[in-house]
Order: C-alpha cells, then structure tokens, then sequence
C-alpha cells in the first residue's frame, strides 16, 4: 500500500481493440497511479458479453450496459426488462451510456429519445445510476431529463461533461453529478473548467473515457485509466484544493452515486 491518493476512473471503454492483450498492465499502472477503481461501459448490447467478463475477470473493474445514442437507431431498441434484468448481476453498478448526440446522428434524434427514456425508465426502477452522453442536444437534453424527473426521482452523472453552463445547471438542479473528462485539463478548456468551478466539489467524479480524450502530459495518445490522475490533480486546481482532498473527495461522491460498487466491496 502507497500514500498515492486513490481515485476511481468512472467512465471507460476497456472492452474496445485498442486494449487487447493488455488489460492486466493497464489494471497495474491504474493501481500505481492511484486509479483503484474503473467503471468500463458497454455502448452495444451485443458486446455485453465481453464487457461483463472483463469486469468479472478483474476485482477492481465493474461494468455499466446500455445503448449509445450514435448506436440508437443502427441496433436493436433495449427495453427496460431487459435493462432491469442485467441489474442482477453484482457488478453491473450504472445504466447506460445512453443520452442524445446531435453532433454526427441527430436524424436519429427520435428513436435517441426512445432509447434515452427506457434508460431513465431502467435507472429509476433499479436504482442505479444513470450515464447521460450529450453533444450539441442541450435543449432537448434538459428537457427530458426535468420531465422524467418530474415522473419520478432517479440518479445520474453527465458523464465527459462539455456542454453548456444551461445544462449544467440544470442537471445539478436536479441533484445530478458532472463528471471531469481529460478535456477539462486542455489549456482552452478555460471556459468548461468554470463551469466546473461554479458546481458544488460533492457532485463532481472524474473520468477518463478511455481510449478517448487523453489528458495532457499524455494528449495525443492512448487514453487509458492511470491518467485520471492527470485530469484530477488539473481538476484539484479548478476548485482550489490539495490533490489528496479532491482525490477524497470524488472518492466520496463516487460511492455516494454508486452504491452498488461500495455495497459490492463491503460484501467482499
């Protein structure tokens, strides 16, 4: 055991080609980072299979399901039974990706919406935590998710958060959490990180989105779950704190949406 701070990459794509073969060294230099925990997220139900065993083949890793936006109208509409059933398995801790994109997909936007509201529907139900894409959507974004909120109270993180100080808002109205990607270490990314700034430090997680969105010392390269470190020590900066109290901190609010994971290593 190291003093290094520890943190949780909630946000990955371990199941994607760019790390095959590779996981057990990506796993270690996470843990020499500081990265104890990493959450990797299934975007196509057909590579459920391969994202469950990942998480199940490694104790730190646990797994979220869903369909994502891009993928909404190419594959198969998931329904909520099918969403609730996949929240029997122990490591199974978030609902989604799902959300709406506009930026390359937006003649899919209705069936996005479909999708989206059985995700809410799912998460609501389950009481898992829902995990919200959302690019160049914010209307319609915020929109939806104020009126299923009105339906019924549900949990939520906007994961790689990039959108506007509007949907932010309104997602923290809402009692959700905003997740800090590598973008919000970028040196133009002055206008994102104050919006970070303005949110309260108990609702903010970090992320990597790996392979995506490295992270700079590393930008430009392979994302992988060691650099969340990078993106919460320039995260720790925004809000005016000492690295090892951010890095407790997200910890906290980590396991305070997350339940299941911390539930999973209390029974361990």
């Amino acid at each position: 055991m190291t003093d290094t701070p520890q943190i949780t990459d909630s946000h990955c794509h371990l199941d994607f080609p760019d790390f095959d073969g590779q996981l057990p060294d990506i796993i270690a230099r996470a843990a020499d980072a500081g990265v104890t925990r990493m959450v990797t997220i299934c975007t196509k139900m057909r590579n459920l299979d391969a994202v469950r065993a990942i998480a199940e083949a490694h104790d730190p890793v646990f797994f979220a399901a869903g369909t994502h936006p891009m993928s909404a109208a190419a594959e198969p509409l998931v329904s909520v039974d099918t969403l609730l059933a996949l929240t029997e398995h122990p490591k199974m801790v978030g609902i989604g990706e799902t959300g709406l994109d506009y930026h390359y997909t937006a003649d899919s936007a209705e069936i996005q919406k479909t999708s989206l509201r059985n995700h809410i529907e799912a998460a609501r139900q389950s009481g898992l935590p829902l995990i919200i894409h959302a690019r160049d959507a914010d209307d319609d974004m915020a929109a939806i998710l104020s009126e299923e909120h009105r339906k019924g109270p549900y949990s939520c993180v906007m994961h790689c958060f990039s959108s506007s100080q509007a949907l932010g808002r309104a997602a923290l109205d809402l009692g959700f959490y905003l997740s800090m990607s590598g973008i919000t270490a970028f040196p133009k990314s002055g206008e994102l990180r104050d919006i970070f700034a303005a949110a309260p430090v108990e609702r903010i997680l970090v992320e990597t989105d790996a392979p995506y969105l490295a992270p700079p010392p590393q930008r430009g390269k392979r994302n992988e779950p060691a650099f969340t470190a990078h993106t919460a020590r320039r995260a720790a900066e925004t809000f005016g704190m000492e690295y090892a109290a951010f890095a407790a901190q997200t910890q906290a609010n980590f396991d305070r949406l997350f339940t299941k994971v911390a539930a999973y290593e209390s029974a361990a």
